[in-house]
């Protein structure tokens, strides 16, 4: 299939930009710099490699990087925050804010690369991860649910949203009328955009996936009556009920699959196979412009993925070690 070989940064109203980490592929892990009144917010940091790119997006808007206030992680999960630390290094007034579970994992982050060696490899981690930088534990800042921190004038607000994992916040922006959602409203790649219709699935990957909790975080998401869903794979959605109800419908069908399964002598396999069928009819029913080949190719991270968290979630599997702290 063919993949876009170019990407930059998107500029979109209200002082937002997405910046391409270049994680994986283009317009897959986004950052987002948000800028008001001179002083600007980096929310999601995808790896350290992205460091550079959210340093450039920063100059090219004018701005010295003793302007950045905040750092906020949407959850500790390497694309997320995997370069926090070190982006922490060349940002002399920033604080981070980030999840209380996550808060300890970023100052001391053994134990969180013990988990997510034991997830990928430790050969996957070197290529795509590297070591994470801690971050001083002065400069670090638990995000309480409903606590309002400002830049500038403007009011961000931090809610406490598991389902994905348990220490998972997402963003109210008031300015914008949106919110940044990290994981929460799924995944909803470039490629399966097109001028009237796109496609999101779930992610449910491991450790601390809950379809009960997904649900509730939703909800309250929904609430807000957001016009902007600020996804972190990948870009801003418009659609905000209609991905909501995508993912939700599919992380439904997910949990039922992997109960129906739950005493199969071959879970693992039929399970991965039950996502593929879940994910295509989906991808069809929103008229995604792609063959089923092509569809495949680009959810096979995620089926492999959200197998590993069902699995996990169902009991059918253990949490590797160190996995605690993801």
């Amino acid at each position: 299939m063919t993949l876009p070989q170019e990407a930059g940064d998107e500029r979109l109203a209200h002082g937002i930009t997405v910046v391409d980490t270049g994680f994986v592929r283009p317009r897959f892990d986004a950052a987002y710099l948000v800028v008001e009144e001179g002083r600007a917010a980096v929310i999601d940091t995808g790896t350290n490699a992205a460091v550079p790119r959210i340093l450039a997006a920063l100059a090219a808007q004018g701005l010295e990087p003793a302007q950045v206030d905040w750092v906020i992680p949407t959850h500790i999960h390497l694309d997320h925050a995997g370069g926090a630390g070190l982006l922490m290094q060349q940002l002399p007034n920033a604080r981070l804010l980030v999840h209380p579970r996550g808060a300890r994992h970023m100052v001391d982050p053994s134990q969180l690369m013990a988990g997510v060696r034991a997830v990928y490899g430790e050969e996957a981690v070197r290529r795509d991860y590297g070591e994470l930088v801690p971050v001083p534990a002065q400069r670090v800042l638990a995000a309480e649910d409903g606590m309002v921190v400002h830049l500038a004038q403007r009011p961000l607000r931090l809610l406490d949203t598991p389902g994905h994992a348990r220490h998972h916040l997402c963003v109210w922006d008031e300015a914008s009328g949106g919110c940044f959602t990290g994981d929460t409203l799924g995944v909803s790649y470039r490629e399966f955009h097109t001028a009237r219709w796109h496609y999101a699935l779930p992610s449910s990957s491991p450790v601390q996936y809950d379809p009960v909790a997904l649900h509730a975080s939703v909800a309250r998401l929904l609430s807000l009556r957001p016009a902007l869903a600020f996804i972190t794979h990948y870009g801003a959605v418009a659609q905000v009920e209609a991905q909501a109800d995508m993912v939700l419908r599919q992380s439904d069908a997910m949990a039922a699959l992997a109960q129906r399964l739950r005493d199969a002598p071959d879970f693992g396999p039929r399970l991965r196979d039950g996502l593929r069928r879940i994910y295509l009819a989906e991808a069809r029913s929103r008229k995604v412009g792609l063959g089923d080949d092509e569809i495949l190719q680009l959810v096979q991270a995620d089926v492999e993925l959200n197998a590993q968290g069902l699995a996990i979630w169902l009991g059918s599997g253990s949490a590797p070690a160190g996995a605690a702290a993801q």
